[in-house]
């Protein structure tokens, strides 16, 4: 018996780094999922996982996009249980030079993109009785960083607020939603394995030097998804090894 047996998850992102983890994980515990991107490797996903796995082509920023997503899990499963909001972009670039192009992407993609699958998230969940939002937001949201990531930590602070408003405002509909902040995740956005050895300024501030497998992240989303985290919603949780409990 796996920890989401005869659960139906939707995750945005899911063609790779987090999000794919995250399909892989559900998967093996039991869990059917819907795995959305706008890369086209979503299709790949599905095909390596087999038939617990749809794909669908969504673009996040895009409401409509959104809200048909949710129309095909339902269609596909007849209900919705969980909900990941991991689709994400980065964006390195120090204050005085960030564009308002830059500024709009970001703030679309990482901050809008998590209130439209939170939304039409809780439309799709309520009337099953509810269920489990796990948003992913970052340490940078939690404080500064030593990159030059101030509209990406924006963002990503934004997520964290709004994932506490949502938790208090849907609670009494059955609705769960809790904040990942992941630190550094050796993806293929922060450069594939062996990319922490490259930013030695962020990893050796935190008790455990090096960077997290992806693997790590869906681990704890799979916990937070499940009946096993009945209790916990509007929880704010660090998974960075250790880079927030120190001081700097």
């Amino acid at each position: 018996m796996g920890e989401l047996d005869g659960k139906v998850a939707v995750i945005t992102g899911a063609g790779s780094g987090m999000a794919r983890a995250c399909t892989e994980v559900f998967v093996r515990e039991g869990a059917k999922v819907l795995a959305a991107d706008v890369s086209g490797r979503e299709e790949e996903t599905a095909a390596e996982l087999g038939d617990a796995v749809v794909p669908f082509h969504c673009d996040v920023t895009v409401e409509a996009d959104v809200e048909a997503m949710f129309a095909a899990a339902l269609e596909a499963f007849g209900r919705v249980d969980a909900v990941l909001n991991v689709a994400g972009i980065g964006g390195a670039q120090p204050l005085a030079d960030v564009t308002l192009d830059e500024y709009d992407k970001i703030m679309a993609v990482d901050l809008k993109g998590v209130m439209l699958g939170t939304k039409h998230g809780i439309r799709a969940m309520v009337p099953t009785g509810g269920g489990a939002i796990v948003n992913w937001s970052s340490t940078g949201g939690m404080n500064g960083s030593v990159l030059p990531v101030s509209v990406y930590s924006a963002a990503k602070a934004g997520v964290i607020a709004f994932t506490k408003a949502a938790a208090i405002e849907y609670a009494d509909r059955g609705i769960r939603a809790n904040a990942i902040c992941p630190g550094f995740v050796e993806t293929e956005m922060s450069g594939g394995p062996g990319a922490a050895e490259r930013f030695p300024q962020v990893v050796q501030g935190q008790a455990l030097k090096r960077g997290a497998h992806p693997d790590e992240i869906a681990e704890v989303a799979s916990f937070l998804a499940s009946d096993r985290a009945s209790f916990m919603t509007g929880a704010i949780i660090p998974v960075d090894g250790g880079m927030t409990a120190r001081l700097p």
